[in-house]
């Protein structure tokens, strides 16, 4: 129905035709599609979320196995719509709290990558089966990741002056009704809708326009196909764009659509979501720049793989 009434509005009132069409048209038809599913999917872990409070999380987290504390990170993650800086909060806590570093790395992974909005549009764009892999993978990454940082004995390079814990976290009742919860989940979706709703514009903006004017043949030529270098070439040109999952992925659907293999293609959403300069400029008032290098390098690096293999499954 979207599809009909946009095409109607582009080319029997507007009428548009050729690459302008196609272009309007994308940019319209995408924008309605990606804000419809943000404002659903938001809504409904937000609401879904009100019903347990995230202190208990980290109270659950201390005195278990540290791998234990990886995977439930890096789930963990998925339930919280952050971009890779507005994660970081959450990061600086979880170190106050002293759960082990290693655990707070797959959070910050995970949340960034793996977050509802990614799986929202994921499935949307691609269906289940690639969204499904994809989060596979992503979790892979971040608790492979986190485990090898935690692994590795790096707490030296935390900058803050981290103070004991007085007395022990505990789960906080939360006691609301019904109608609380929909306008505290609906008010919490408006407000990040009118946090990224910018990003989404602009990512359909810049793929609409893709998708109009680039020929296939360029991108093809560059990142396309099998060549060797085109995952890590993505991800490098990924990491320092700052995006999150709403604005990038837009781009990721004309890119496949232009003849980028899927994995390159997720390869490089990962990069620019998972890791980011501003993020890195952020951590460093935390992290001391030897632990945030090796924080991109092993996440980096996972990557990489990932989009080898997404590439090598799906051929």
């Amino acid at each position: 129905m979207w599809k009909e009434s946009v095409d109607y509005f582009t080319v029997d009132l507007l009428g548009l035709t050729g690459r302008v069409n196609e272009t309007v048209n994308f940019f319209i038809y995408d924008s309605i599609k990606i804000l419809f599913l943000l404002v659903t999917i938001i809504f409904v872990v937000s609401y879904l979320r009100t019903h347990f409070n995230t202190e208990y999380v980290r109270a659950h987290l201390q005195g278990k196995s540290e791998l234990y504390g990886n995977v439930l990170a890096a789930l963990f993650g998925i339930i919280t719509p952050f971009c890779s800086c507005s994660a970081i909060p959450l990061f600086l806590g979880f170190i106050q709290a002293r759960i082990p570093l290693g655990v707070t790395f797959s959070f910050l992974i995970s949340s960034p990558m793996n977050n509802e909005i990614a799986i929202a549009l994921l499935f949307g764009l691609f269906g289940w089966k690639i969204t499904a892999i994809y989060i596979g993978f992503g979790l892979l990454v971040a608790i492979v990741g986190g485990f090898v940082i935690g692994k590795m004995g790096l707490e030296k390079y935390i900058l803050l002056d981290v103070k004991p814990m007085e007395g022990e976290l505990e789960e906080v009742k939360i006691d609301l009704t019904q109608k609380m919860r929909i306008n505290e989940a609906w008010e919490y979706t408006l407000d990040i809708v009118k946090q990224i709703w910018l990003y989404v514009l602009i990512g359909v903006g810049v793929g609409a326009f893709i998708h109009g004017y680039v020929p296939a043949d360029f991108i093809t030529k560059y990142a396309g196909g099998d060549n060797w270098y085109g995952v890590p070439l993505a991800v490098v040109m990924g990491i320092p764009m700052y995006s999150n999952a709403a604005g990038v992925m837009p781009l990721v659907e004309v890119l496949t659509q232009k003849g980028m293999l899927l994995g390159t293609a997720l390869s490089f959403m990962m990069a620019i979501t998972a890791l980011s300069l501003p993020e890195a400029m952020i951590l460093k008032k935390i992290l001391h720049i030897r632990l945030i290098g090796i924080f991109f390098g092993i996440v980096g690096f996972g990557i990489i793989c990932i989009g080898y293999l997404f590439n090598y499954i799906l051929k």
